[in-house]
């Protein structure tokens, strides 16, 4: 069973002269020796290193206290989330789950051996805690694919220990640096090794957009890799994780519909109907629990006199119950072939891409339309809202309002590089009317599940009286929406007018 663990160090070049005194970093009453540990670990990724590419490292390794499988994500620099799971001749398969999305059908191969003489200190306060554990390591590296030759070098790392003070390791680094020693020009060991195993040409830095067609691809780079690098947390059930992969395939479908001057809908269509798969799967569970976090809110504030039978626990059996852990389902979903294709087709899309003769103009005028052109449909719907009277037919017009509203903001948010505060001004209108739309939308379903639970209640024999109560307060609740949003939207309007 593989665990979580928040690992905070910093690495530092050494000379081989060993480790100055840190008697005198503030803070520390004693330096232990805790002796040498000898380490072998081999570092897998694929051919092209993908996982490299990603600051992601996996390696089996032996020796020392933590022997066993790690994976290493990044978080900021500095600080990865490192995941361990036991001993074993082959890849967990929990981990392998994990870097999936990255390495999509291609198993990972051995590419680096690392051995290391590890020399290890603790830093310790007057009670006694550790502050950090310290090392020196003396390493000594052999490329076993994609490249050739050994390496050697001899660094320093310092780790905070868990639930420690960041800011204690400036202490540490300040000492270090009065020394003469400096901090690494590698941010790992398997990239030292890399490096020197194998000289590779620089990858030049990417260039600033300047065309229409580059602040599009932009857009779209950035939305897949959301949905890559996402995956490990959903897979995890990470909080928020699974909406913002959803998030980030609705800004793809939306950008290839709004930016059809740009790019060919002859290609992005059919992409954009597996992101719409995507989606729908991941809004399976994720939907539901929205609706039951808000109707369990709603019931809580009901006086408990005019609850009548079993409502929360008929609230919490509809929801279903989820174990800790993202759904069978979902997992099913991740490790599908339909699921990785969509992402080597993604790729293929942004290595190749289906540019029209609009991609190559100067952004404003082509940008600019495409979300123009967005707005002007938010304005029909809301507009339509407006005229018809409350009911379902004003429930449609709102909903489909709300969803051209969300197409306006993203087509806003690709054009903010090239446009500006102007874009920043549209985004951030599109965002609080996509938010009063939404709180309709989201009383219009809360309703329809709150009849279809007082029949189920009904049929059991079961009171439906506070069914109806709340789905009475759910219609006052729409009805103030309704009530605010011609003023609102003459906001909005005054708001965009600086973009139109």
């Amino acid at each position: 069973m593989a665990d979580t663990k928040r690992e905070i160090e910093r690495k530092y070049e050494s000379d081989d002269s060993g480790l100055p005194d840190l008697t005198g970093v503030a803070g520390v009453a004693s330096v232990v020796d805790k002796g040498v540990a000898h380490l072998d670990a081999t570092y897998y990724d694929t051919a092209d290193q993908r996982l490299t590419a990603s600051s992601i490292t996996l390696r089996r390794r032996t020796g020392g206290s933590d022997a066993g499988w790690h994976l290493k994500f990044p978080v900021a620099p500095g600080v990865r989330d490192e995941i361990r799971a036991p001993m074993s001749d082959t890849l967990p398969d929990e981990l392998a789950a994990l870097v999936r999305s990255r390495v999509r059908e291609v198993e990972p191969e051995p590419v680096v051996r690392l051995r290391s003489d590890r020399d290890v200190r603790h830093l310790l306060d007057a009670e006694g805690r550790l502050l950090a554990e310290v090392s020196v390591d003396a390493v000594h590296a052999e490329r076993l694919s994609g490249g050739v030759g050994n390496a050697q070098w001899t660094e320093i790392e310092v780790e905070l220990a868990d639930g420690g003070d960041p800011a204690f390791l400036d202490k540490v680094e300040k000492r270090l640096r009065k020394a003469g020693v400096r901090p690494s020009a590698s941010s790992s060991k398997l990239a030292r090794a890399l490096e020197e195993t194998e000289p590779r040409e620089k990858i030049p830095a990417a260039l600033e957009p300047v065309t229409a067609g580059d602040h599009v691809l932009a857009y779209v780079r950035a939305q897949r890799d959301a949905i890559v690098g996402l995956d490990p947390a959903v897979r995890q059930d990470v909080e928020d994780s699974v909406h913002s992969m959803r998030v980030a395939t609705r800004r793809l479908r939306s950008t290839f519909k709004s930016y059809d001057k740009v790019l060919d809908r002859t290609v992005t269509d059919p992409i954009g109907v597996e992101l719409k798969w995507l989606a729908g799967e991941l809004g399976v569970d994720r939907d539901r629990e929205v609706l039951h976090a808000r109707l369990t809110a709603a019931l809580e504030e009901v006086p408990g006199a005019l609850v009548s039978g079993p409502v929360a626990e008929r609230l919490d059996a509809w929801a279903g119950d989820r174990p800790g852990g993202a759904s069978a389902r979902l997992i099913g979903v991740l490790d599908s072939h339909r699921y990785l294709t969509l992402l080597d087709t993604l790729d293929a899309l942004i290595a190749d891409p289906p540019l029209l003769k609009a991609a190559g103009k100067k952004p404003h005028k082509v940008i600019a339309a495409a979300v123009t052109k967005d707005f002007g449909k938010v304005a029909g719907l809301v507009g339509q809202a407006l005229e018809v009277e409350p009911g379902t037919e004003r429930d449609v017009a709102i909903h489909e309002a709300r969803k051209k509203t969300k197409r306006t903001r993203y087509a806003a948010e690709a054009a903010r590089p090239a446009l500006g505060k102007p874009a920043k001004g549209m985004v951030k209108s599109m965002k609080a009317l996509q938010n009063l739309l939404g709180e309709h939308q989201d009383s219009v379903m809360a309703r329809q599940t709150l009849r279809e639970l007082s029949a189920v209640a009904h049929a059991a024999g079961e009171s439906a009286f506070t069914y109806g109560l709340l789905y009475g307060r759910e219609e006052r609740r729409a009805a103030a929406v309704e009530a605010e949003l011609p003023g609102f939207w003459d906001g909005v309007k005054g708001e965009a007018s600086s973009f139109l």
